[in-house]
């Protein structure tokens, strides 16, 4: 029976209690001091003996009570711990001052390829195999930078913990290491937390429902997928959703633009770095992308931008999945998909010399093409009514409308910058217009984007350039009568920052 006997603190009360099952010759296993409690387990006392026991323990005095528990804290304490060191998947263990392994968890048996019982007591250094580590981390305070290290030819990024005792005595660190494809795995959920499926892509058009149900299809095929379509029409968001729509949609999902970083940074962004490769580097290397993604995908936009001697390398990877670090000299192999995208034709690129022909072969094994808003007038109107309603929720507004002169502006507007410059115009005219009912002059469209060629309507380009005309010559016209923008928006209803805003537009002064 396990004992809790609770008492009021004093000098000796706890021998005299342990006296008194000693002379009854109870075998005391395991004895517990966290004042006023005394925990005693004695496995030989039965439910007859405890009361006796009881009796005799109430009177030594400071004792108030004496009562049975399931468990002693200390032995419940330790079971919790092993049961969360048990749920960790990342391989966790601790080492004392001296630098010898004094816990492990299941994943760390698993990593190291030892049985726990010979890990216990083993060196830092012998464990992991860097002479320098446990000399760094004593000197270091038992904390060190992430760094990487390699278990059995597998590379982890290790962090520490520092371990104090009550007195602020470092008594050890913590250790844990992170296997880049769980690091990827969580960096992607982060990453990519509001990304969805093939439901994210706004447009119920004939050519968006094409184009869903031929993605949904490409998607389940295991094999590089090339995506063309002007920018902004949505290709990443397309990428993600045949990502999410494959095998791999339950592991990472990572992108690079090509065109937004230089030769050097983005080859170790996509395929890491070792250790000392170049000044400022990470110390013990970096995973790239193609290592926090295995098992997933990686989404290259803007492909048509990459280097020559990226494209190279690149090839060698789709060829047979291998690549080394920047700096390094040992062949890394990961499973990955390559989803790519681009604005260019390709083919004129490798006409050009700017593109490897076979390159374009192995990521161009299957083909998807996102066509441009202009070219789906009908989903323009339900787009922009969803961007309406989410830049209302982000910007904190009550619900707004569109007032039919706006919708027809929105429809006549060739939308070069496509889906992206529809978003981006509902967002400025939800945050800069005071009323609920957007007019077609909130849009701030006048400027914006290239006229669509006339045909044969007089010399009226757009509906956009026509309105456009006619506001700039009745606000020429009426400002000689009324000028000042204040007796101008009182004399056409509107508000002054409305027509101010026309007076600068059109520069009217």
């Amino acid at each position: 029976m396990r004992i809790d006997v609770f008492f009021s603190d004093r000098v000796g009360i706890a021998q005299e209690v342990l006296a008194e099952l000693a002379q009854r010759s109870f075998n005391v296993t395991a004895v517990e001091v966290d004042p006023p409690h005394i925990f005693i387990e004695a496995p030989a006392v039965d439910q007859v003996r405890m009361d006796e026991l009881r009796a005799q323990l109430m009177r030594v005095a400071g004792v108030r009570s004496v009562e049975p528990v399931g468990m002693l804290p200390g032995a419940q304490r330790r079971l919790y711990l092993d049961a969360v060191l048990a749920s960790q998947p990342d391989p966790i263990f601790a080492v004392d001052e001296a630098g010898c392994v004094v816990v492990v968890n299941g994943a760390a048996v698993g990593a190291f390829r030892r049985e726990e019982a010979s890990l216990i007591g083993t060196s830092l250094e012998a464990l992991i195999g860097n002479p320098e580590l446990l000399r760094e981390l004593i000197n270091g305070g038992y904390h060190l930078p992430v760094c990487e290290v390699v278990v059995n030819g597998e590379p982890y990024m290790l962090e520490t913990m520092p371990l104090h005792e009550a007195g602020g005595r470092v008594a050890g660190a913590v250790m844990t290491l992170h296997a880049p494809s769980r690091m990827g795995g969580r960096m992607s959920a982060l990453q990519n937390y509001d990304a969805g499926g093939f439901d994210a892509i706004l447009g119920s058009s004939p050519e968006i429902e094409q184009l869903k149900q031929r993605a949904a299809r490409m998607a389940m095929v295991d094999a590089p997928l090339l995506i063309t379509g002007e920018t902004g029409t949505g290709k990443e968001l397309l990428a993600h959703a045949c990502h999410t729509g494959s095998s791999r949609g339950s592991q990472p999902f990572f992108a690079l633009n090509c065109a937004a970083l230089p030769e050097s940074l983005a080859e170790s962004e996509l395929f890491g770095y070792a250790a000392g490769a170049f000044t400022g580097a990470l110390r013990g290397g970096k995973p790239g992308l193609l290592e926090l993604a295995d098992g997933g995908t990686v989404f290259l936009d803007e492909i048509g931008e990459m280097s020559p001697y990226l494209q190279a390398k690149l090839l060698r990877f789709l060829n047979d999945g291998s690549f080394r670090r920047v700096g390094g000299d040992r062949e890394v192999r990961m499973n990955v998909r390559i989803i790519s995208a681009t604005h260019r034709k390709l083919e004129d690129r490798v006409s050009s010399g700017h593109f490897r022909q076979d390159l374009l072969f192995r990521l161009n094994v299957l083909h998807l093409h996102v066509p441009p808003l202009r070219e789906r007038p009908g989903d323009i109107l339900p787009i922009a009514q969803a961007f309406l309603s989410r830049a209302c929720t982000q910007a904190s507004r009550p619900p707004m409308r569109l007032s039919p002169g706006a919708c027809a502006v929105l429809q006549a507007n060739p939308w070069v910058g496509n889906v992206r410059q529809l978003q981006n115009v509902i967002f400025r005219a939800v945050t800069m217009t005071e009323r609920s009912l957007i007019q077609s002059e909130d849009l701030e469209l006048a400027q914006g984007g290239a006229p669509v060629q006339s045909d044969g309507a007089g010399e009226i380009a757009t509906l956009e350039q026509a309105v456009a005309d006619f506001e700039k010559s009745l606000l020429q016209r009426l400002y000689r009568e009324f000028p000042s923008s204040r007796r101008l928006a009182k004399r056409l209803g509107t508000s002054h920052s409305a027509i101010a805003n026309r007076l600068r537009r059109y520069g009217i002064h």
